[in-house]
């Protein structure tokens, strides 16, 4: 089992949006960052747990959710439509992959980047990092056990 962080703006695409999806689960499409890919298609298992973190307004984790799939070719990526769309990717050499993610819980609190960076349990953790900009990034299961124990006290 690994552990997962995955970013994204809430104005985009929020807990409340996973939240409101058929059976609380979506496919998480979109990702165009090669080292995100390589996660999702290479190293993700079904259950894997996910922190949900909004990266504008107020970020912070706000919640938790879990690997729902086996990866699999992000079909936005054929829709000219779409604008995720990527004309040198083809169904038989797909270029992207996703999972599709389920939700397991939103924090009553969210834990805010500002309280995530006074934590010494968190201080190796890629989110704080100067310039971590990954969508999807590993966590360890130290940093997601203190996140977990650090909502129940909040």
């Amino acid at each position: 089992m690994r552990y997962w962080l995955f970013k994204t703006e809430p104005n985009t695409f929020s807990i409340d949006d996973l939240a409101a999806s058929p059976k609380q689960t979506t496919m998480w499409d979109g990702v165009r960052n090669y080292q995100a890919r390589n996660f999702m298609r290479d190293d993700m298992q079904i259950g894997d747990p996910i922190l949900f973190y909004h990266s504008v307004m107020d970020p912070g984790i706000v919640g938790l959710a879990k690997v729902a799939s086996k990866s699999f070719p992000d079909p936005t990526q054929w829709n000219e439509n779409d604008e995720h769309y990527d004309p040198n990717s083809s169904k038989d050499n797909p270029r992207w992959f996703l999972v599709d993610v389920k939700l397991v819980c939103k924090f009553k609190t969210p834990l805010p980047l500002s309280l995530l960076r006074q934590q010494k349990a968190l201080a190796s953790m890629e989110l704080l990092r100067k310039g971590s900009r990954l969508s999807v990034q590993p966590v360890t299961k130290k940093e997601y056990d203190a996140i977990v124990r650090l909502e129940k006290n909040v």
